[in-house]
């Protein structure tokens, strides 16, 4: 392995923990303002009503969910949607991180809830600045950077802590 190739993998693990980081951060600051949309049947009836009010697209599976063939017929409806009215997407995989930071239960609680479904979230403007954080912009310039180099959905783990 040459220094270039060692240094560029350094450089790329670091954005990733960043863009990982700002992820989580930007939905925490989005769920206090009420601006999450969560579940694939939710996300799709939003899109249908007020597509302009959304500006990220969550798609995020663990690789038990690649099986689904019912999830990935939905996941592929949506980011056509998604590219078609210019909605960023990202792929997360780490879906128990996802429900830590969403403060959601991974499995039926001793209540008998259900947790929600967190295979599609999404994360739409803000009515306050608040959200329309350096978090937003990150996560945005992430996708954004994918686009250029002809990877048209971006994937982001995320590992728990």
């Amino acid at each position: 392995m040459t220094l270039e190739e060692l240094v560029g993998y350094n450089i790329t693990d670091k954005k990733m923990k960043n863009v990982s980081q700002a992820l989580e951060d930007l939905l925490v600051a989005a769920q206090r303002q009420g601006c999450l949309t969560v579940g694939v049947y939710e996300s799709a009836k939003l899109m249908n009503v007020d597509p302009d009010s959304v500006v990220l697209c969550l798609l995020a599976t663990d690789e038990e969910d690649e099986a689904d063939i019912a999830l990935q017929i939905h996941f592929t409806l949506i980011q056509a949607f998604c590219c078609d009215i210019d909605i960023d997407i990202l792929r997360v995989s780490g879906m128990r991180r996802l429900a830590q930071v969403l403060g959601e239960p991974h499995a039926t609680d001793s209540n008998g809830n259900e947790p929600q479904d967190l295979h599609c979230i999404l994360v739409t403007s803000p009515q306050v600045d608040d959200v329309k954080c350096q978090a937003l912009q990150d996560v945005g310039s992430y996708c954004e950077e994918s686009r250029c180099r002809n990877q048209w959905i971006p994937s982001l783990a995320l590992h728990e802590r």
